[in-house]
């Protein structure tokens, strides 16, 4: 590896040693791992697609981190990247060429070698998308070109401009490995977890569309990240997902023996499960903080002296301090503290109503009789949709409702179920309000939520609306090309932290908590692990029911 790329591994450990762990999240668990067994894990939502790209929906990674292996690991404590498919790689000064050599040996669970040839065809259809399978590019993949098999084991990638994040990206559960047969099916065909053949630890053995799923330990794997002690078959049998959409029922299950871990607890929840000497595992995401974003297509927000307002009349320590516990760390930006480039914005973040009440005047809005902010016969009334995968993201966009309703400004809060929520979220003239949040530990997570081409939370361009605005921000996104594109850490870093000030300057998001992923486990549960950004990892672990 470069010199330039070990300072900024070296930058990932580093930060990684200052980060905001909860106690229970990675503790030391002592005793011989005992074989057999099969987890019951209740889920709060059920997957929905599992092209490996898809993973970011939580419930998608959850089920793809334990059916498929990535080239790269990244350790959860140091963030570093370590071997784990790939042996060992060299990446070029301008980090355009990286070059990795593959362990021996491995396979798919349909027995096909999982060589130089397949991890090619993987890279080549994430990095550039196969639109006659309506496969799309992955987020994580920046200015890719092509592959080139150099030998059985060795594989080397080519990109157009620099792409720094591309190792890191090696190791997300969005560019899990799956064999050349699933990569032939369509991407429609994808959310039959059937379907979905890798090489983890465990394959899938029935699926009951929307309601269960049963995974079965690989008796013959052997390939685990190379720096983990336990390298053989997964110690569990299987793992039974039940998918339980009721947060009462997954913690009255939990607690009455009937299930062993389950996703989604919420805060209210975590002093009754650790009464009961119950672990809550609270791991972060160090991405994208939970937060509240603007669609400026929409013309009630176009005015930057509306969302200033907005912003400053939203009380982000009042939402953390009401709703959730200390594992969900009141926003200073709109990246985590925990992730690389954060820079602290908490002045500018600062809860000033009287100031927001002076930016609507100025802006025009002035109170009617109704109480609402009134201008040119419209009232300042906005829509947003719950997120059904964040945490009570319903309560807290209803309290941000309640803020904003101080100013004259009324927010509807509509379910995060109702059919025509996926076609209104991208049309700003019918949403221009949305909660979002993003989770991967590297500065490339900047450029996955705002650019056009990828999430585009802002909807540039009006998204689905009538682009009465024609929204479009080329400073905005220039400095995200920018971002994934330059290989001197110092300078990517720079970029990074002119990117936070310039969406918190241009109030296009409310940054309002740093989002983990909370899980409850009973007492007998050893082992568990999580990847960088909180997804669950079974392979080591084990039931202790003795």
């Amino acid at each position: 590896m470069t010199t330039r790329l070990q300072q900024f591994a070296l930058t990932l450990a580093a930060l990684a040693a200052t980060s905001f762990l909860s106690p229970s999240t990675y503790a030391e668990e002592g005793g011989e791992p005992v074989k057999g067994g099969t987890l019951v894990y209740l889920e709060q939502q059920a997957h929905t697609n599992l092209y490996p790209p898809a993973g970011g929906f939580y419930p998608n990674g959850g089920v793809l981190n334990q059916i498929t292996d990535k080239l790269t690991y990244q350790n959860p404590k140091t963030l570093e990247i370590e071997p784990w498919i790939a042996e060992s790689w060299t990446i070029n000064d301008d980090a355009t060429e990286y070059v990795f050599k593959i362990r021996p040996g491995v396979s798919f669970s349909d027995g096909t070698p999982l060589d130089a040839a397949a991890v090619a065809k993987n890279f080549d259809v994430f990095g550039l998308g196969n639109k006659a399978l309506k496969q799309p590019v992955s987020e994580v993949i920046n200015n890719y070109e092509r592959s080139e098999v150099i030998d059985p084991l060795t594989v080397k990638f080519y990109f157009k401009k620099p792409s720094p994040g591309f190792l890191q990206g090696t190791s997300v559960i969005g560019s899990g490995l799956v064999s050349p047969s699933t990569l032939a099916l369509p991407f429609e065909e994808l959310g039959d977890a059937t379907k979905i053949i890798g090489s983890g630890p465990f394959v899938v053995g029935s699926e009951t569309l929307g309601k269960e799923l049963n995974l079965k330990a690989r008796e013959d794997y052997a390939w685990g990240p190379a720096k983990l002690e336990h390298q053989g078959r997964a110690y569990l049998d299987g793992i039974k997902y039940i998918i339980t959409g009721e947060d009462s029922v997954r913690i009255g299950a939990l607690l009455a023996g009937q299930a062993d871990f389950i996703r989604q607890v919420q805060a209210y929840d975590e002093a009754q499960v650790e009464a009961q000497d119950f672990q809550i595992y609270a791991p972060p995401t160090r991405g994208v903080n939970n937060s509240v974003v603007f669609r400026p297509d929409n013309p009630l927000v176009a005015d930057l002296r509306v969302r200033q307002a907005l912003l400053h009349g939203t009380d982000s320590k009042e939402i953390v301090s009401t709703l959730f516990s200390r594992n969900y760390p009141q926003a200073t930006s709109f990246i985590a503290s925990t992730a690389l480039g954060y820079v602290d914005l908490s002045k500018k973040l600062a809860f000033d109503p009287e100031k927001s009440k002076k930016l609507l005047d100025e802006a025009g809005w002035t109170l009617g009789s109704s109480g609402l902010r009134q201008k040119d016969g419209k009232e300042l009334v906005l829509t947003a949709y719950e997120s059904l995968p964040q945490p009570q993201n319903k309560e807290t966009l209803q309290l941000v409702a309640q803020q904003w309703s101080k100013l004259g400004v009324k927010l509807n809060v509509l379910a995060g179920d109702s059919g025509s929520k996926t076609v209104d979220d991208l049309d700003p003239a019918k949403t221009p309000v949305s909660p979002a949040m993003v989770g991967r530990a590297d500065p490339d997570v900047i450029k996955s939520q705002y650019y056009p081409k990828n999430r585009d939370v802002l909807r540039q361009k009006g998204g689905l609306s009538d682009k009465v605005q024609n929204f479009v921000d080329d400073r905005l996104n220039g400095l995200l090309e920018q971002l994934a594109s330059e290989p001197n850490r110092d300078k990517r870093l720079a970029i990074a932290g002119e990117v936070q000030n310039y969406v918190v300057d241009q109030a296009y998001a409310i940054p309002l908590f740093e989002e983990p992923q909370a899980f409850a486990g009973a007492p007998y549960v050893k082992g568990v692990a999580f990847e960088a950004v909180g997804r669950p990892s079974f392979y080591s672990t084990w039931l202790d029911k003795h």
